[in-house]
Parts: C-alpha cells; sequence; structure tokens
C-alpha cells in the first residue's frame, strides 16, 4: 500500500516569500527616494515598536438585489467605500509619536526645559500626513516589501497606560484618506519587490 498523498501549499518558493519582523514605520516616506537608513537619518521614522503593528484595506461591498436571484451574482456587487488603516505599537514616548496620535496634535514652546503638546477640536488639511509607510523584510530579497497608508491621519485619540515594572506604549491607528484629485484610487500602495514576482 503506497503512503497517501500530501496536500500542502509549501513549494520551493515558500522560503523566499515570507514577511520577517515586526519591520518599522515611517512618516512621509518617498518611495524610491527614500531608503531605510535616508529616512531614518532624515528624522522620518516614527519610532521603535513593540508587538509591531498592522495594515488593513478592507472594502465595503453592497450587493445589488434582482428579483429572482436567490443570492449574489456575479457583476452585481458594488463598492462602496474602501476602510484603510495602519497600526503601529510606537514604544518609544516621544513629542512626535503624542502628537501624531492625538492627529490635531500641536507641539510649541512650554516654560524652560519643555514643550507643551496641545490638540485642536477641529481636523485642519494640514493635520493629515502624505503617507505613513511600513517597510518590513522579505526572507528571498535585498530589497523591502513597503506599504503605505496615504493621507493619513490618527483618529483614535492618544492612549497611554503607564503600570510599576513596564514601559508605557502609545498604539497609534492611522487611517487613509482619498485625495480629491485620485477619486479613484484606495488610499494605500503595496510595493513588493519585482524579483519574486511569477
Amino acid at each position: 500500500m503506497t503512503a497517501p498523498k500530501v496536500f500542502s501549499g509549501f513549494t520551493s518558493s515558500t522560503a523566499e516569500k515570507l514577511l520577517l519582523d515586526a519591520g518599522a514605520f515611517f512618516k512621509n516616506f518617498i518611495v524610491g527616494t527614500d531608503d531605510f537608513d535616508s529616512a531614518v537619518a532624515a528624522g522620518k521614522l516614527l519610532g521603535a515598536t513593540q508587538g509591531g503593528g498592522s495594515f488593513s484595506a478592507v472594502p465595503t461591498v453592497r450587493e445589488i438585489g434582482i428579483d429572482g436571484v436567490k443570492g449574489a451574482a456575479k457583476g452585481l456587487e458594488v463598492i462602496d467605500e474602501w476602510v484603510v488603516t495602519i497600526m503601529a505599537n510606537i514604544k518609544e514616548v516621544s513629542q512626535e509619536a503624542i502628537k501624531s496620535a492625538l492627529g490635531t496634535g500641536v507641539i510649541a514652546d512650554g516654560p524652560t526645559g519643555y514643550k507643551k503638546i496641545t490638540a485642536n477640536n477641529y481636523i485642519q488639511l494640514t493635520d493629515y500626513v502624505d503617507n505613513i509607510t511600513w517597510v518590513g523584510k522579505l526572507s528571498g530579497s535585498d530589497m523591502p516589501v513597503i506599504i503605505q497608508v496615504l493621507s493619513a491621519i490618527s483618529l483614535g485619540g492618544l492612549s497611554l497606560t503607564m503600570a510599576d515594572k513596564a514601559e508605557g506604549l502609545i498604539p497609534i491607528t492611522f487611517t487613509g484618506h482619498y485625495d480629491a484629485d485620485k477619486l479613484d484610487t484606495p488610499p494605500f500602495e503595496i510595493y513588493y519587490p519585482d524579483s519574486l514576482v511569477e
């Protein structure tokens, strides 16, 4: 009797297509101009993370009902909206991280030795950042995978938990927004090394 065949998605190229580790999060990263080192040197790094982060691009799909059709019908679904978010668990409690989490945060001079961080009761166009970008390692490439959320702003506010024998952590979720000149394009871009494209 022969052994039963094993069915698996594992192939000889599997080891080349694994996203490794937590990567790094940047603000206003320019793909094709910036690389990891230049973006860090330019002060674009959001900060060290603990627990990494996540990316989500989820469409809200509406099914168009037609009499006599007893379920979903091909061609009768439309996308009403895209909800695009990127979340980073920022471990470095910096002025910039606090300002970013607040969404409408403002950093101003305070008393000697301090900066004062406040927030506004309204959102201005200048509160949106061009992009929040995740740069991470792909196992089979020297080039990273890059995920950008465009016209991003934190809408969840600031939440800080302090405890004995622990460090503070700032989880920030940035939401992408459509640009008036690009209403046909959801507000995210994913750059994948073409050396591994099949």
